[in-house]
């Protein structure tokens, strides 16, 4: 079925759109040329493949994961093949938290990429801006919750959506920014 629809000129037209919005508004220009590279590639691949291939779904899906990366921020991508490519939306985000941080907001950071969370940690590190994390790997969740809701010297709650997304009271917190809900490029 996912075949099919990819193969409707609907389908296809409605993903045309969809890449001209992103067309210089919210990637660098580099970073759009690998967006395009792997999109290319996807439809190459999908083309190539005949009615009812099995596989036709997962290449679909690993197109789409893969150009979700690159939105995020190429490096998330395998093989280091999205290395030294800057992202638009990860300084963005940086803008973001550095502005609400500074007019003394209490942030939750919600990514289902733990591997963004991460990047996103590292420039926390660097810059010296205290954190809580939490991801599936997280243990005694409750003592982070904890931290972040009574210090008022941790401003940023880093979580994965699938591990920070039900069961977590975080009252203090009086912003939320989800960096990549199911699909935003």
């Amino acid at each position: 079925r996912v075949y099919e629809a990819m193969k409707n000129p609907e389908a296809r037209m409605h993903l045309e759109q969809a890449n001209a919005m992103l067309s210089g508004k919210l990637m660098q220009p580099e970073q759009l040329a690998l967006y395009e590279e792997i999109r290319a590639n996807g439809l190459a691949q999908l083309a190539k493949m005949s009615k009812g291939d099995q596989r036709a779904g997962t290449e679909i899906f690993t197109t789409l994961l893969r150009l979700r990366q690159i939105c995020c921020h190429p490096e998330l991508l395998p093989e280091n093949a999205g290395n030294d490519v800057s992202s638009a939306k990860f300084e963005l985000l940086q803008e973001i938290v550095l502005e609400h941080l500074d007019s003394g907001h209490k942030l939750l950071l919600f990514s289902q990429f733990t591997s963004l969370l991460a990047k996103i940690s590292e420039w926390l590190d660097a810059a010296g801006i205290p954190y809580e994390y939490l991801d599936g790997g997280t243990r005694n969740r409750q003592a982070h919750v904890d931290r972040f809701n009574n210090d008022p010297e941790i401003p940023l709650f880093l979580l994965s959506l699938k591990a920070g997304g039900t069961g977590l009271n975080l009252t203090s917190a009086d912003t939320v920014v989800i960096c990549d809900p199911w699909w935003n490029p």
